[in-house]
């Protein structure tokens, strides 16, 4: 198939949304599959308000327009709400297109945390945007669930995979994890206010915390919590370094639709502690891989009694091919005889508006 993503989470921002559609995208052209990726860094944009890393694409639509006529797709995914997300799914209506979207961030929750915005609000906006979907995909069941009671339909699963190569136990620590005092604690992802990351800092463990990741936060947070390692952005082997380095990995965050980093740091062998929150009480309980807890303190200390082999083995389940597969099988594509005749028409019509009009070879007669 030909499909097409439209996206306003995309790269060069860090974030557990961007290696879901990164690695859904890999996969899918390992598939056979063309994708053709609608992002932000396609246009001019501004930095989000309190966000600046991340971009808000301006004057996306007509772009947009001429991006569907190029490449035709016979599927359109549209997996974020923001400007790109917007001129997509108008595009959709206007030309009467069927289109998936996917629910990655509790945006509503994001917003009330930041701004004087009741949450209320922002899952009007949601059910509105949503609404005109073929499927919603949504990474767990009590994410669905919540969604449900609050009106949303035509809700569909698809889970997440880990990269159990990239991130395994077997690797050196980091230089700056080198003879720190164990245990050690770590959180992975954006230093945000919506992440609840002082519910971890405030804790009192033995040991050490570690944070890694950037964001809004980092500064205030540093400087009241001198005795914490920041230790920035890391990639690749070197964020893998951190989650294998970790006795227990730390998801405090109660806003997360899935939380990408717990089956990363499953996979390097660390247990997760977490709060009874979506996430977490989709993915932990039974596992054998980590402790859920309303005491955050308690499923830490809970999860250093656990076996770090079974730990890896539980995320050994998640595979990156079967979430693609899982995302391809909700896809909605355009029946083919009405896909042919909707882009042979929008040729046409193209062609006309191209075509140069011709001018009299005489100018009018003299009355």
């Amino acid at each position: 198939m030909r499909i097409l993503l439209a996206t306003d989470a995309w790269e060069p921002q860090v974030n557990g949304v961007v290696r879901t559609l990164t690695r859904t995208v890999s996969e899918c052209r390992a598939m056979g599959h063309e994708v053709e990726v609608v992002s932000p860094d396609q246009f001019n944009t501004l930095p989000m308000p309190t966000y600046p890393e991340i971009r808000l694409a301006l004057g996306a639509y007509e772009p947009m327009r001429e991006r569907f006529k190029a490449f035709e797709p016979e599927a359109i995914h549209i997996a974020t709400e923001g400007p790109v997300g917007l001129a997509a799914r108008r595009i959709c209506l206007e030309w009467k297109l069927p289109f998936t979207t996917s629910y990655h961030t509790r945006f509503p929750e994001y917003l009330a945390a930041r701004f004087p915005v009741p949450s209320a609000a922002g899952y009007a906006y949601m059910r509105w945007f949503h609404a005109p979907s073929g499927r919603v995909m949504v990474a767990t069941p009590t994410i669905r669930e919540e969604l449900e009671r609050k009106g949303f339909r035509n809700l569909s699963p698809w889970t997440r995979g880990v990269d159990t190569d990239l991130f395994h136990p077997e690797r050196p620590p980091p230089a700056l994890l080198e003879g720190v005092e164990r245990p050690i604690f770590l959180n992975v992802g954006r230093i945000a206010v919506e992440k609840n990351i002082e519910a971890f800092l405030s804790l009192d463990l033995p040991g050490s915390k570690v944070l890694v990741g950037d964001g809004p936060s980092r500064e205030a947070l540093a400087a009241q919590y001198p005795k914490t390692i920041f230790a920035g952005l890391q990639f690749g082997e070197q964020l893998a370094a951190y989650f294998a380095a970790a006795d227990v990995f730390v998801f405090p965050s109660l806003t997360d639709t899935f939380g990408l980093v717990m089956l990363e740091a499953m996979a390097a062998g660390a247990p997760v502690a977490g709060f009874p929150a979506p996430g977490p009480i989709d993915i932990i309980p039974g596992s054998g891989a980590g402790v859920v807890d309303k005491d955050l303190g308690q499923a830490c200390r809970a999860c250093l009694e656990l076996d770090r082999k079974a730990v890896r083995a539980y995320a050994e389940r998640f595979s990156w091919r079967a979430a693609a597969e899982e995302f391809i099988t909700n896809l909605q594509p355009y029946p083919e005889p009405e896909k042919a005749k909707f882009w042979r028409r929008l040729r046409r019509l193209a062609r006309l508006r191209r075509r140069p009009k011709i001018k009299p070879p005489f100018g009018p007669a003299a009355g």
